[in-house]
Protein backbone atom coordinates (compact mmCIF):
# COMPACT_ATOMS: atom_id res chain seq x y z
CA UNK A 1 0.00 0.00 0.00
CA UNK A 2 2.99 2.10 0.82
CA UNK A 3 6.19 2.62 2.15
CA UNK A 4 5.65 3.06 6.15
CA UNK A 5 9.18 4.65 6.36
CA UNK A 6 7.90 7.78 4.07
CA UNK A 7 6.40 10.15 7.21
CA UNK A 8 4.05 11.61 4.61
CA UNK A 9 2.63 8.70 3.32
CA UNK A 10 2.32 7.75 6.78
CA UNK A 11 0.57 10.74 7.33
CA UNK A 12 -1.88 10.39 4.22
CA UNK A 13 -2.73 6.86 5.55
CA UNK A 14 -3.71 7.94 9.27
CA UNK A 15 -5.49 10.87 8.42
CA UNK A 16 -7.48 8.71 5.67
CA UNK A 17 -8.34 6.50 8.44
CA UNK A 18 -9.57 9.17 11.03
CA UNK A 19 -11.34 10.58 8.19
CA UNK A 20 -15.62 10.03 9.37
CA UNK A 21 -16.07 11.44 5.94
CA UNK A 22 -14.03 9.60 3.85
CA UNK A 23 -13.51 6.23 5.45
CA UNK A 24 -16.95 5.78 7.53
CA UNK A 25 -19.42 7.72 6.10
CA UNK A 26 -18.42 7.19 2.35
CA UNK A 27 -17.23 3.87 2.84
CA UNK A 28 -14.18 4.79 0.90
CA UNK A 29 -10.91 2.35 0.80
CA UNK A 30 -7.69 3.38 0.44
CA UNK A 31 -5.58 0.67 -1.71
CA UNK A 32 -2.49 1.99 -2.82
CA UNK A 33 -0.10 5.25 -1.56
CA UNK A 34 3.06 5.78 -3.20
CA UNK A 35 4.86 9.13 -3.72
CA UNK A 36 2.67 11.02 -6.32
CA UNK A 37 -0.16 8.41 -6.41
CA UNK A 38 -2.65 7.34 -4.84
CA UNK A 39 -5.76 4.18 -5.59
CA UNK A 40 -9.20 4.90 -3.51
CA UNK A 41 -11.97 2.63 -3.88
CA UNK A 42 -15.60 2.82 -3.31
CA UNK A 43 -17.81 -0.65 -3.26
CA UNK A 44 -20.77 0.90 -5.33
CA UNK A 45 -24.39 -0.29 -3.75
CA UNK A 46 -27.94 0.64 -4.74
CA UNK A 47 -27.88 3.21 -2.74
CA UNK A 48 -25.25 5.19 -4.63
CA UNK A 49 -27.69 5.10 -7.74
CA UNK A 50 -29.18 8.02 -9.00
CA UNK A 51 -32.32 8.17 -10.49
CA UNK A 52 -31.36 6.25 -14.20
CA UNK A 53 -29.73 3.21 -11.83
CA UNK A 54 -26.09 4.17 -12.31
CA UNK A 55 -23.79 5.63 -10.00
CA UNK A 56 -24.60 9.35 -9.23
CA UNK A 57 -22.20 11.69 -10.84
CA UNK A 58 -21.22 13.41 -7.62
CA UNK A 59 -19.82 10.10 -6.19
CA UNK A 60 -17.57 9.67 -8.84
CA UNK A 61 -16.32 13.71 -8.75
CA UNK A 62 -15.65 12.76 -4.95
CA UNK A 63 -13.61 9.68 -5.59
CA UNK A 64 -11.50 11.77 -8.14
CA UNK A 65 -11.38 15.11 -5.74
CA UNK A 66 -10.26 12.29 -2.92
CA UNK A 67 -7.43 10.63 -5.21
CA UNK A 68 -5.92 13.70 -6.24
CA UNK A 69 -6.00 15.63 -3.09
CA UNK A 70 -4.72 12.56 -1.26
CA UNK A 71 -1.82 12.25 -4.37
CA UNK A 72 -0.89 15.79 -3.76
CA UNK A 73 -0.31 15.48 -0.11
CA UNK A 74 2.08 12.75 -0.49
CA UNK A 75 4.53 15.47 -2.03
CA UNK A 76 3.94 18.16 0.97
CA UNK A 77 6.03 18.69 3.79
CA UNK A 78 4.37 18.10 6.81
CA UNK A 79 2.25 20.61 8.05
CA UNK A 80 1.74 22.54 4.93
CA UNK A 81 -2.34 22.75 3.69
CA UNK A 82 -3.80 23.01 0.69
CA UNK A 83 -7.62 23.59 -1.22
CA UNK A 84 -8.88 22.04 -4.52
CA UNK A 85 -9.44 25.78 -6.41
CA UNK A 86 -10.79 23.44 -9.57
CA UNK A 87 -11.86 20.05 -10.45
CA UNK A 88 -13.02 19.07 -13.41
CA UNK A 89 -14.72 16.13 -14.31
CA UNK A 90 -15.10 14.57 -17.57
CA UNK A 91 -17.92 11.45 -17.32
CA UNK A 92 -17.18 8.88 -20.34
CA UNK A 93 -19.17 5.80 -19.13
CA UNK A 94 -21.76 4.97 -16.46
CA UNK A 95 -20.56 4.02 -13.79
CA UNK A 96 -22.68 0.05 -12.03
CA UNK A 97 -22.50 -1.86 -9.05
CA UNK A 98 -19.15 -3.12 -7.91
CA UNK A 99 -16.10 -1.68 -7.50
CA UNK A 100 -14.71 1.78 -8.59
CA UNK A 101 -11.50 2.92 -8.50
CA UNK A 102 -10.03 6.59 -8.90
CA UNK A 103 -6.06 6.61 -9.29
CA UNK A 104 -4.79 9.66 -8.77
CA UNK A 105 -1.22 11.11 -9.93
CA UNK A 106 0.39 14.41 -9.12
CA UNK A 107 1.25 15.89 -12.34
CA UNK A 108 2.92 19.42 -11.06
CA UNK A 109 3.61 20.08 -6.99
CA UNK A 110 5.08 23.68 -6.48
CA UNK A 111 5.02 25.66 -3.54
CA UNK A 112 1.90 27.59 -3.75
CA UNK A 113 0.25 25.10 -7.02
CA UNK A 114 -0.60 21.99 -7.72
CA UNK A 115 -2.44 19.76 -10.47
CA UNK A 116 -2.90 15.97 -10.39
CA UNK A 117 -5.04 14.09 -12.61
CA UNK A 118 -7.21 10.87 -12.13
CA UNK A 119 -8.88 8.11 -13.73
CA UNK A 120 -11.81 6.83 -12.24
CA UNK A 121 -12.97 2.92 -13.78
CA UNK A 122 -14.58 -0.07 -12.66
CA UNK A 123 -14.05 -3.51 -11.99
CA UNK A 124 -13.60 -4.16 -15.61
CA UNK A 125 -10.99 -1.28 -16.53
CA UNK A 126 -13.63 0.96 -18.63
CA UNK A 127 -12.58 4.29 -17.59
CA UNK A 128 -15.57 5.60 -16.61
CA UNK A 129 -14.48 9.60 -15.96
CA UNK A 130 -11.36 11.28 -16.10
CA UNK A 131 -10.74 14.49 -13.83
CA UNK A 132 -7.76 17.07 -13.18
CA UNK A 133 -7.88 19.22 -10.49
CA UNK A 134 -5.50 22.59 -9.31
CA UNK A 135 -4.49 23.11 -5.90
CA UNK A 136 -3.84 26.27 -3.60
CA UNK A 137 -0.47 25.08 -1.61
CA UNK A 138 -0.20 26.49 1.90
CA UNK A 139 3.02 25.84 3.58
CA UNK A 140 3.22 25.08 7.24
CA UNK A 141 -0.47 25.95 8.36
CA UNK A 142 -1.47 22.85 9.78
CA UNK A 143 -0.20 19.84 12.20
CA UNK A 144 -0.16 16.72 10.90
CA UNK A 145 -2.66 15.78 14.25
CA UNK A 146 -4.96 18.40 13.81
CA UNK A 147 -6.73 15.94 11.45
CA UNK A 148 -7.49 18.44 8.68
CA UNK A 149 -7.35 17.99 5.08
Amino acid sequence: MGNDDDPRIREVRERFERSELHARWLALRLDETVPGEVAVSLEVEPRHLNLMGTLHGGLIATLADTATGLALRTHLDLGASFATTQLSVTFLAPGRQGWITARGRVVKAGRRFGYAEADVVDEEGTLLARATATFSISPGTTSPEDGSQ
